[in-house]
């Protein structure tokens, strides 16, 4: 008999059910199997280096896109081109971002 640690029993009860429940919450969990996630993921890091280090609280969402916290409004992006677009309306955050859009 295989011995599964508790990810491996979650992921092969979901399987086999189609979903699972969390504290009467139900859940769906699926495979990322794109290849492109983790290498667009990859190009938000240096921007969220520089929101981060003006506190603006970023997060890098599922699967590749970026939001942060600015004027007290959370902002999502998912792509550079809208964030470019947005910038361009925030001079502060069009400064902090120079050379990286």
């Amino acid at each position: 008999m295989e011995k599964f640690n508790d990810k491996d029993r979650i992921l092969k009860a979901a399987r086999e059910k189609q979903g699972i429940n969390y504290k009467v919450t139900p859940i769906s969990l699926s495979e990322n199997s794109s290849t492109e996630t983790p290498q667009a993921r990859r190009e938000w890091q240096d921007i969220f280096k520089v929101l981060k280090g003006k506190n603006l609280q970023p997060r890098i969402l599922y699967p590749a896109r970026i939001s942060f916290k600015i004027q007290g409004e959370i902002k999502n992006f998912f792509n550079k081109k809208q964030l470019k677009e947005y910038s361009n309306t925030k001079p502060i955050l069009k400064e902090m971002l120079k050379g990286l859009l």
